[in-house]
């Protein structure tokens, strides 16, 4: 179960990889007009089930914690993500926000029956260079006057990494409630669209159908293949594969043509991949690393 479930949350971290191009494709729509959009279609598909399925509905009767820690994680993740962007430079604010996977690895220690080893923080740390190589690869000034920006990307970081760890503590409630999750999402984000933006709708139907795989895949089920896995799954080594969305981001750019190939790509995947092996020592040993780790 714990194998399979890591899977699911490898799915969401693929999906994410296409969360730059599908943007890039969508024209000009505003971040808050298109994050209520796409969470709106990204809770179509558990509506549909629900409404195939009403006996389910019951499973989104869940105490008050439960939804608050939801809506707080994806709605506040991308309120301050997209505040930091306002408010400063995209390349210090992204740095600053992918803060995220490290975070997680690091704070898994403190769940219950987890055990944090110096090789899940090398493997983030290599994991977090090869990101830098990717973000900063025109270099990185970061300026006071950006504090507030800086500050809303960090709160950002804390936000995500929170969310999947106090996540991993309702291991017992049913993935069904991401669809409610999206839902208030969706409204949240209009209601901050109308209130801070000026409406464009995409142009064309490569836009719209942009706009469609955003809401399908990296900001739909993603979110579903995320719970399930941070639940059920190895949430260190997920944290860790984490880092491997803004380089496989890159290489989808660059076979579309929306970016160039260079060094700092291969050598970034190459961190990476060497991060993510490490923190999944015990998983590629098996039981035997497991049994050595348990009598030490």
């Amino acid at each position: 179960m714990k194998f399979k479930a890591t899977l699911v949350g490898f799915l969401a971290i693929l999906m994410w990889s296409l969360l730059a191009l599908f943007t890039a494709a969508s024209g000009q729509v505003p971040p808050f007009q298109l994050s209520a959009i796409c969470f709106l279609i990204g809770s179509l598909p558990g509506i549909i089930v629900l409404a195939s399925k009403p006996q389910r509905l019951a499973l989104l009767k869940q105490p008050a914690k439960v939804w608050i820690t939801g809506i707080a994680g994806l709605f506040g993740y991308h309120f301050l993500y997209f505040t930091a962007l306002r408010n400063a430079p995209a390349v210090e604010a992204g740095l600053i926000a992918y803060l995220w996977p490290l975070l997680i690895v690091v704070g898994s220690a403190l769940l219950p029956g987890e055990r944090l080893r110096w090789y899940h923080i090398a493997g983030a740390l290599a994991g977090l260079s090869g990101t830098i190589m990717i973000v900063a690869r025109d270099g990185v000034a970061f300026d006071d006057a950006y504090a507030l920006g800086y500050g809303a990307a960090l709160l950002c970081a804390f936000t995500w990494s929170g969310y999947s760890l106090i996540t991993r503590r309702f291991g017992a409630v049913s993935t069904d409630v991401v669809t409610g999750f999206c839902l208030a999402t969706s409204i949240l984000s209009l209601l901050c669209h109308l209130g801070l933006e000026t409406t464009v709708w995409p142009q064309t139907s490569l836009e719209w159908l942009a706009v469609a795989g955003l809401g399908l895949l990296p900001v739909g089920a993603a979110f579903y293949a995320w719970d399930f896995g941070v639940k059920n799954g190895d949430i260190q080594l997920l944290g860790v594969a984490s880092y491997a969305a803004p380089v496989l981001s890159t290489l989808v750019l660059v076979l579309f043509d929306f970016a160039e190939p260079s060094w700092r790509i291969a050598l970034a995947c190459l961190l990476v991949t060497g991060g993510a092996v490490l923190a999944a020592k015990d998983m590629i040993l098996g039981s035997g690393a497991t049994a050595t780790q348990a009598a030490e």
